[in-house]
């Protein structure tokens, strides 16, 4: 169970900040197959959002377009409570230093590059951890911060296989 719960705690070190990190977006296409966007073909509510770029709309690229687009379709389906917690993670983005923010870019590139099962491993092993009371994860933190890096190695290796997610009701 130990090993499990380092496991998650060494997981988190690599994923738990990517939350905070944007969503990289898929691959596009090419730039040159992109066309432009009209100004006038974003719904009323998203014109709104983005009003600071309407001057400048016709002269951002067009995959940055349909980034702003696409952004900010996601943020009007959003709840309340969805939006606040999306401004408080890039408020705190925004508050790190240049390089954390690259180191966590790297992380989430490295989630990114990984097998679908273990990309699902590291979302099981964080929700675990997540749901552990305060204290224990404080405690876990400790133990991984005094661990050797091959004792850290040994027990990711070690972790136990995932278990199936549960089905989600949409």
């Amino acid at each position: 169970m130990i090993r499990a719960v380092l496991f998650s705690v060494c997981l988190i070190a690599a994923a738990a900040n990517s939350s905070l990190a944007q969503e990289a977006p898929p691959p596009s296409a090419p730039a040159e197959s992109q066309a432009p966007r009209e100004w006038q073909s974003l719904s009323a509510e998203q014109r709104q959002l983005l009003q600071s770029y309407q001057d400048k709309w016709n002269t951002l690229p067009p995959e940055r377009q349909q980034a702003l687009a696409k952004g900010s379709q996601r943020w009007l389906s959003m709840t309340p409570e969805q939006r606040s917690s999306a401004q408080q993670r890039f408020g705190q983005w925004r508050s790190m230093p240049p390089e954390q923010r690259q180191e966590l870019r790297n992380r989430w590139q490295q989630f990114k590059s990984l097998p679908p099962e273990q990309q699902q491993r590291v979302r099981q092993s964080f929700q675990r951890f997540r749901q552990m009371p305060p204290e224990q994860r404080s405690e876990l933190r400790k133990q991984w911060r005094q661990m050797s890096p091959e004792q850290r190695r040994s027990v990711v290796r070690q972790a136990p296989a995932p278990r199936a997610p549960p089905p989600r009701n949409r």
